[in-house]
């Protein structure tokens, strides 16, 4: 890879190689080098060429797209690009405080510290350290440089705080307990053969009044109703919306309207219900299927009694599109498309590929209902998961929901098609070879570019936190190293053949930090794996609690004592894609693998043995705190007294949250996420 090439590939993160958990050297391939770039947007085949046009675009602009700073460092200012001519010049700055506040003043660039000079095309360029006023407030301000009358240039300022909410309670010391359930696994005697949002209502009375300060849950993002089969809660259509899946029909008041009409409606849709949770598993086609027919139903009610008559309930909804926006729109706008074409949107016809072109306006006018109807179904999820969060307060939970959020995005859903241009949709997001998959792991999501993100003012994450944050108490950020740096594979090629991306970390958590203080939101980073001990650091100083599992907690052979866990962390036994408790005493984790091919018989053997002494260690670590008997058998299905004992030993941790997985309640073997 020649010198040009190596340079243009740091400039957009990408890393020249990695050491994998085996301690071995891997060098990022050219072949894939060129194809992050093409993914990104970079034209590769003159690298000095392309060089040299990003220096002059780059030094051209007078103030970043936007600058994100802490209260300390305000005084040290912001970067400004300035010519030869604008340097001799007295110039000003103007603020426009998001909360409404205008400041100005004028300055003189010769008194400003000089951080880098740049013979660009255009002239001898300067880059200067503007100050900023010391008391400007966090938030999202808008920075305007001026040279009398005219404008320089603009760009954001975001003042952010050192650190993440706490919880008034976990601040002061304390610590708190709560269960996680998979929403759609939840049964109960009148849903659709699929968990919904009044259930997680009714998980946090019983649990609540068992003191419980924390609901769980899966991912509760929006998945395709094109394609409900194409299940998975983190390859989600888009991280703004919810699944409607979750709906609780009856819940809905459209559904009592249209059963004063009909008294027999109720009976036949709970008829229908119990044939849905016949199925053994969640059968999401069969479970959509019925769910839209119902759908239909509820919407036609809405727009005859309350769009039509402007009730209340229709101000209301008006009120929830308008904060939505174009977000909102497009998402429906997306959803009433793929009803229409029966395909991914990279299927459909050109000029419905373009969310802004003529042919989706349009296609919008003329059905405006279709549209209306996804609209609409936000709104009923949306408001049915706020009210189970306040559910939670009101019941007094400290936190409440605890909110999952999955890494990326499905490339064929309706965020990616929204935002194509940010998102480098030839690349997908992956795991590099380990011990737990050699090959190493595709996980067929597009990846957003951080130079995009950045040029966009960090709006994607901005409005992704605060779409989760708004019904949660706690955000669980999946595989957080995603703030430093993500595994890109480019899309045909093998999982081996990835590099690393970085990303701006501490800009990133800024924004996390500022958006975790306005929802009052704890933030929980799952940092298993490969995760180096700087970034580590960097997470607990910015108060984003850590991730610790039992089942991973060792030292050798040796379980890690309670007391060895850290304060800033989340304590579990697993999550909902490692094996539960029974699971892993049973093996059924290592039969799993071996029934699909990963291991082989003598592989399954070793790794059988293995087990069996990781079963003695794990009573040996118990009885060392008097929750077991050293003699417990380690043969066989686990007791009831060392499923306890796991927890018990758990909850001694100085740890600030303990959860429980519902599954390791119930004894379940199978694991949720598999």
């Amino acid at each position: 890879m020649d010198a040009a090439l190596e340079q243009l590939a740091a400039r957009y993160g990408i890393e020249p190689g990695y050491h994998d958990i085996w301690g071995h050297w891997r060098h990022a391939p050219e072949e894939t080098v060129r194809a992050l770039l093409r993914a990104m947007g970079v034209e590769a085949g003159d690298a000095e060429k392309t060089l040299r046009a990003q220096d002059r675009a780059a030094w051209s602009r007078v103030v970043p797209p936007i600058s994100v700073l802490r209260a300390r460092e305000l005084a040290r200012g912001v970067r400004v690009h300035l010519s030869e001519a604008s340097q001799g010049r007295v110039l000003s700055w103007r603020i426009n405080e998001e909360g409404g506040a205008v400041r100005e003043e004028g300055f003189n660039p010769i008194k400003l510290a000089i951080l880098e000079e740049h013979p660009a095309d255009l002239g001898p360029m300067r880059a200067f350290s503007l100050p900023l006023p010391a008391d400007l407030p966090e938030g999202y301000h808008r920075l305007a440089i001026f040279e009398g009358d005219s404008l320089l240039g603009t760009g954001t300022i975001a003042v952010v705080p050192a650190h993440c909410y706490l919880p008034p309670v976990i601040a002061a010391g304390g610590r708190v307990w709560g269960a996680a359930v998979q929403l759609y696994g939840l049964r109960s005697a009148r849903n659709a053969g699929i968990g919904n949002f009044s259930e997680l209502r009714l998980c946090a009375e019983i649990w609540g009044a068992r003191g419980a300060a924390i609901v769980g849950t899966n991912p509760l993002h929006a998945i395709s109703l094109r394609d409900p089969g194409h299940a998975s809660p983190y390859s989600p259509s888009s991280r703004l919306f919810l699944n409607p899946l979750y709906i609780d029909i009856e819940a809905v008041p459209d559904f009592g309207e249209l059963a004063a009409d009909d008294p027999r409606l109720p009976a036949r849709w709970r008829e229908q219900c119990a044939r849905l949770r016949e199925a053994p598993e969640v059968a999401y086609a069969e479970v959509a299927r019925a769910k839209r027919e119902m759908f239909e139903r509820i919407y036609g009610n809405f727009r005859s009694r309350h769009l039509a008559g402007a009730s209340s309930r229709a101000r209301a909804f008006a009120q929830f599109r308008e904060m939505g926006g174009q977000a909102l729109r497009r998402h429906a706008m997306h959803e009433a498309l793929a009803e229409h074409h029966g395909a991914p949107w990279r299927d459909w016809p050109q000029e419905h590929r373009d969310p802004a072109s003529p042919a989706v306006r349009r296609f919008c006018d003329e059905h405006i209902d279709r549209v209306g109807l996804h609209e609409y179904l936000q709104w009923i999820a949306h408001t049915q998961l706020a009210t189970a969060q306040a559910r939670c307060r009101e019941l007094g939970m400290p936190i409440g929901l605890y909110a999952d959020l999955a890494i990326s995005i499905a490339p064929d859903g309706s965020e990616a098609w929204a935002n194509q241009k940010l998102y480098a949709l030839g690349v997908h997001v992956g795991a590099p070879p380990d011990d737990f998959s050699p090959s190493g792991q595709d996980w067929g999501l597009p990846p957003l570019a951080p130079q995009r993100l950045r040029e966009a003012g960090y709006a994607p994450l901005i409005a992704t936190l605060r779409a989760n944050m708004a019904s949660a108490g706690a955000l669980r950020i999946d595989h957080v190293m995603g703030l430093a740096r993500l595994y890109w594979v480019p899309a045909g090629m093998k999982a081996t053949e990835g590099a690393y991306v970085r990303y701006p970390l501490d800009d990133l958590m800024g924004i996390v930090a500022l958006e975790s203080h306005r929802n009052r939101c704890l933030v929980i980073g799952e940092d298993l794996g490969t995760v180096s001990d700087e970034l580590r650091d960097k997470l607990a100083e910015a108060h984003i609690l850590s991730y610790r599992l039992l089942l991973f907690q060792r030292d050798g052979r040796r379980f890690k004592s309670p007391a060895e866990y850290p304060r800033n962390a989340l304590v579990a036994w697993s999550t909902h894609d490692l094996p539960t408790f029974a699971g892993w005493w049973l093996g059924e984790d290592l039969r799993t693998r071996h029934a699909l091919g990963l291991l082989d018989a003598g592989r399954l053997h070793a790794l059988r043995e293995e087990r069996r002494d990781s079963r003695a260690a794990l009573v040996e670590a118990l009885a060392r705190e008097g929750l077991a008997d050293p003699a417990a058998p380690i043969d066989g299905p686990p007791t009831e007294a060392v499923r306890e004992a796991v927890q018990s030993f758990l909850a001694r941790a100085p740890s600030s949250v303990m959860v429980v997985q519902m599954e390791d309640v119930l004894g379940v073997a199978e694991q949720a996420n598999l």
